[in-house]
């Protein structure tokens, strides 16, 4: 490990490696520490389960990487990556055997929805135009360090007098309330919802409507495909690559202070008590919490970054199940056999409930599952004839009871592990009568697992931060912020709690690394006009 570089990276997550890589692009030599003893961060997988089956340890699907302008300017398909699409997106079944099916291609996903209520499909096709309209200009705004200025000019300067106010107004809205505006049957107003629960946005929380409908159209154009061969192969893609330029890697180094001198930071400390020098700077792929209630020592930050911390949120809790199955899954609607996620809820009344009980700090009775079949997406991830799949639901972080009244406490022995994935999969034969049937073996994955496998999951916590509004834009992580940037002079946050937040898109780490790189072009041009001043006041001219 060396003694000296211009920059270390905190964690091998997507978003440090992201960082990393910019950083040796613009010549800079860099290092990665990461506490696992492999790289990834939330984008790993295994063959644990099963022999001859992989599953996704964490995350899976990736639309926004699909999206990201990060993720394709590094061309990591010159490094291995390859991506799986499956026949259809996503798939919404309810218990009567209807339906509701997201597909890349728009026709299809419109005559789904024609199905719950004639003109659906249009009204579909309508949100859809408004998202092909403004697109471009979407995209470079979330990902861009906020404000987004350009992206934000060019946006406001094509709304202005083309219903600029009433999108805004749509887009604030709780996603139930978009769905009944927008739908005459449940279909649209279910894609939408589920949409908005793969974050911690209940149906009627505020800017859902917006969230659900971003997530419903990035799937609609760029699908929800898997890097072929597991979740990892994105991972070793990015390790190919920094170090092709140069870049190291140590992981089993866990680093437990960034060293701030003169209040810059100067480098980090591993646990092991080696230390670091960062010439130029240090970026942190690590949660809010960890960052500056662990790293930065309390006398490196001001008084009132650390009150706010104290109002930071994550958002809920994770609990997850992987499964070996030794067939296709039975759905009782034959449309979802053919979708890579499955949204688990029988109708948008028992979302509200879903999230009503978390709300309430109650383990939810019938837990509103993502359902993921990873075979059907790509083949290579199990026998023929088989599918890798996994599932996972909410819980709250801090439990006082238990909707479905058998006992589980938030104490994740291996009685409530068992427990709750045993409720996970009753969910699923709701919709899949046979399916329990069928599990050759199981993995359980809870909240305090979760975090064991990678700390910035705290409490199985998967966002890096609620994505309610109160904690998006200038105000995250915390008030007045939005940006990389920290009170500590050369110190940047990379993580997903910095804008624009969870998934897989390497935004804050890119953010980071120009900024950084910024920085230190500012300082550089700093100290050569204090240099020259000092000539002028010699007489010493250029």
């Amino acid at each position: 490990m060396p003694d000296a570089v211009d920059a270390v990276v905190v964690g091998a997550g997507p978003n440090g490696l992201v960082a990393a890589n910019l950083l040796a692009d613009a010549g800079w030599s860099v290092t990665v520490l990461e506490e696992q003893p492999e790289p990834g961060g939330a984008v790993r997988h295994d063959d644990a389960v099963a022999p001859g089956f992989v599953n996704d340890l964490f995350s899976s699907f990736y639309p926004l990487a699909a999206a990201s302008p990060v993720l394709g300017g590094l061309h990591l398909e010159e490094h291995g990556l390859r991506w799986a699409h499956a026949p259809h997106v996503l798939a919404h079944p309810l218990t009567d055997g209807t339906c509701a099916v997201l597909d890349r291609d728009l026709a299809t996903t419109a005559a789904s929805l024609d199905a719950f209520a004639p003109g659906d499909g249009a009204a579909w096709e309508r949100l859809h135009a408004v998202w092909d309209r403004y697109r471009a200009d979407i995209v470079d705004a979330l990902f861009t360090p906020f404000p987004p200025v350009r992206a934000g000019a060019r946006l406001a300067l094509r709304l202005r007098g083309a219903g600029g106010l009433r999108l805004a107004r749509t887009l604030v809205l709780p996603v139930r309330r978009m769905g009944e505006e927008e739908f005459r049957g449940e279909g649209g107003r279910l894609l939408l919802a589920g949409n908005a629960l793969h974050a911690d946005l209940a149906p009627e929380a505020a800017g859902s409507g917006g969230f659900g409908w971003l997530m419903s159209m990035l799937g609609q154009t760029y699908g929800f495909p898997v890097p072929v061969g597991g979740s990892g192969a994105l991972t070793e893609a990015l390790v190919r690559r920094l170090r092709a330029r140069g870049g190291t890697l140590h992981c089993g180094r866990r680093v437990d202070r960034v060293l701030v001198r003169d209040r810059r930071a100067a480098g980090v400390r591993t646990a092991d008590g080696d230390a670091v020098t960062a010439r130029r700077a240090v970026l942190a792929d690590v949660s809010v919490p960890a960052l500056y209630g662990r790293l930065v020592a309390p006398a490196d930050l001001p008084d009132q970054v650390r009150r706010d911390l104290r109002r930071f949120q994550w958002d809920f809790a994770t609990f997850k199940v992987d499964w070996a199955l030794d067939g296709p899954v039975p759905w009782r609607c034959e449309e979802a056999a053919g979708a890579g996620t499955v949204h688990l809820s029988d109708g948008l009344d028992e979302l509200t409930r879903f999230a009503a009980q978390i709300a309430m700090r109650q383990v939810p009775d019938r837990p509103f599952s993502l359902f993921g079949q990873m075979t059907t997406t790509d083949p290579t991830r199990s026998p023929a004839g088989t599918e890798s799949a996994w599932a996972y639901t909410h819980v709250p972080h801090d439990i006082r009871g238990d909707a479905g009244d058998e006992g589980v406490t938030g104490s994740w022995d291996r009685r409530e592990q068992e427990l709750m994935a045993d409720r996970v999969e009753r969910q699923v034969e709701r919709f899949a009568p046979g399916f329990r049937a069928l599990v050759r073996a199981r993995r359980v994955l809870a909240p305090p697992t979760l975090q064991a496998m990678n700390a910035n999951l705290e409490g199985g916590a998967i966002n890096g931060g609620t994505t309610a509004m109160h904690q998006q834009l200038v105000f995250r992580p915390v008030p007045g912020t939005g940006r990389p940037e920290t009170p500590v002079t050369g110190l940047f946050l990379a993580s997903a709690g910095a804008h624009p937040g969870g998934g897989v898109h390497g935004a804050p780490g890119a953010n980071a690394a120009r900024a950084a790189l910024r920085q230190h072009r500012f300082a550089g041009l700093a100290r050569l006009q204090r240099s020259l001043t000092r000539r002028d006041r010699t007489g010493d001219r250029c």
